[in-house]
């Protein structure tokens, strides 16, 4: 699979409406350890933590499993309502020791506005599949 194949479908993993069809695209995509890293969460997150005399948390799922609760909940919060769409923002752009990054936007479906973004950093097995992702948003500072 092509660098810009693999944004294609990372990204309609986290548009797919049908939850069959989403655990088929993590399956296709991720290795059965893979994981996922959310780098610098979201300013909510950080303040409770730090009340809590936290540092910030590492946020992390591992496995189909997990991977599978985590883009169930980010299509149910951010794009169910049909408000709201992901998009790949210009072309993956392969890296060293076998990586890709994959920058992204939330836009308004009805006129396209910028809502979010972010840059997904893809780590690929000899497979070619995700096994680490380490996921920075935009905004979350």
């Amino acid at each position: 699979m092509s660098i810009n194949d693999l944004a294609t479908a990372y990204v309609a993993l986290w548009n797919e409406s049908d939850p069959a069809a989403r655990r088929t695209l993590i399956e296709q995509l991720f290795a059965v350890d893979g994981a996922q890293f959310l780098v610098d969460p979201p300013l909510e997150i950080r303040k409770a933590a730090a009340e809590l005399a936290f540092p910030v948390p590492a946020l992390a799922v591992h496995g189909h499993d997990a991977l599978d609760r985590r883009a169930t909940r980010a299509y149910e919060m951010f794009l169910a309502s049909g408000d709201f769409v992901f998009a790949a923002a210009g072309p993956a752009v392969e890296l060293p020791a076998n990586t890709v990054g994959i920058a992204w936007t939330m836009s308004r479906r009805d006129d396209g506005t910028a809502a979010g973004g972010g840059f997904d950093l893809l780590a690929l097995d000899t497979d070619g599949r995700i096994v680490s992702d380490h996921q920075f948003i935009e905004g979350s500072r």
